[in-house]
């Protein structure tokens, strides 16, 4: 028979031993350690004014008081430092980390998670509530495979609800994309001045919308003019319009009102010509009155001319005349198209 217990080396009272206090003491002192075992710190030296009972983690390279006595706990009983040599599945409260340590026959380690486990809310640097049950606050994420594939899944519960990822700018939404309320994939948006908006979306057969793009088929009322030459022509009539192009001021001529182009960016632009009387005539798309973006020359008859320019979010479309003969406005005659691409 040994003299100590084999789990926490608890000295044993002896037969006949003398001063059995002494042994059944120091038995008690090292339970009162033990039991509960909480570690002040971990450290490479004593503390300067250490508290009786206060217990530390020795730290390579340990030096003062604690040389030679790295991997050990450091107790510190009655003026002195006793050291105990931990076992393999101790567990302790380390104070300084506030954590819950279990001691691996090497080092302290975080206890694992189970190998199967059920929570009712998680938070992983952050606050889980009865809403958001899962939270995570972290610089980045990283789902990777295991083998070849990985494959996030957001499920909803039918056509009518939603399934999607919202992304925000200071808690506040500025996008959104999968299946907002319908089985439509879509991308909205959402600005300061225009709120959300959908702008692209997919059918569930693979057709694509570009819901917002800004486009127009825009002419003048139906008539049969003889514009002065170098005088304007506008537009009475959107007959297409799309991404908040609009009719804009009336010009002097009188004859219609300039389009508003909502966005910068590359448009396809395509005139439409429609003379009735022969002779020498030009049509041209003047950008702000000023500049002359396309041009179409031709004699009587229908005919169009397509280009890509560029507009300025902002700028205004309007038709100038050279020459002084007769055209037909109106849709599908004298008129103009455009898309951005």
């Amino acid at each position: 028979m040994s003299d100590a217990t084999a789990n926490l080396d608890l000295p044993f009272i002896l037969p006949a031993q003398a001063q059995k206090h002494v042994t059944h003491n120091e038995a008690l002192q090292r339970l009162d350690a033990l039991v509960q075992l909480v570690v002040t710190t971990s450290a490479t030296s004593p503390p300067a004014e250490p508290a009786q009972g206060q217990i530390h983690w020795v730290t390579a390279p340990e030096i003062g008081p604690w040389t030679g006595r790295a991997e050990n706990l450091a107790l510190f009983q009655d003026g002195v430092w006793v050291y105990i040599t931990p076992r393999q599945g101790w567990t302790a409260v380390f104070l300084d980390e506030e954590r819950l340590k279990l001691f691996d026959g090497t080092e302290w380690i975080e206890q694992p998670l189970p190998l199967e486990a059920q929570f009712d809310r998680l938070g992983v640097s952050a606050t889980a509530d009865s809403h958001n049950r899962l939270s995570l606050s972290s610089p980045a994420s990283l789902f990777n495979h295991a083998g070849d594939s990985h494959r996030l899944t957001v499920n909803k519960a039918g056509t009518s609800e939603t399934a999607s990822l919202v992304f925000q700018s200071n808690w506040q939404g500025r996008a959104e994309m999968g299946l907002a309320g319908e089985d439509r994939f879509s991308l909205k948006v959402n600005g300061d001045a225009t709120g959300w908006r959908q702008a692209v979306s997919v059918t569930p057969e693979g057709y694509v919308r570009h819901d917002q793009r800004p486009l127009a088929r825009a002419s003048l009322a139906p008539a049969t003019l003889t514009p002065a030459a170098g005088s304007f022509t506008g537009f009475d009539d959107l007959h297409l319009s799309g991404g908040d192009v609009a009719l804009g001021s009336p010009l002097p001529s009188g004859h219609g009102q300039e389009l508003v182009i909502p966005a910068s960016g590359y448009y396809l632009l395509s005139l439409t010509v429609a003379a009735i009387s022969t002779g020498t005539h030009t049509v041209h798309v003047s950008r702000n009155g000023s500049a002359d973006i396309l041009s179409h020359s031709s004699g009587a008859g229908t005919s169009s001319t397509t280009a890509l320019v560029w507009l300025d979010a902002n700028d205004t479309l309007a038709l100038r005349h050279e020459g002084a003969i007769q055209y037909a406005f109106g849709y599908g005659k004298t008129e103009i198209s455009v898309t951005l691409l």
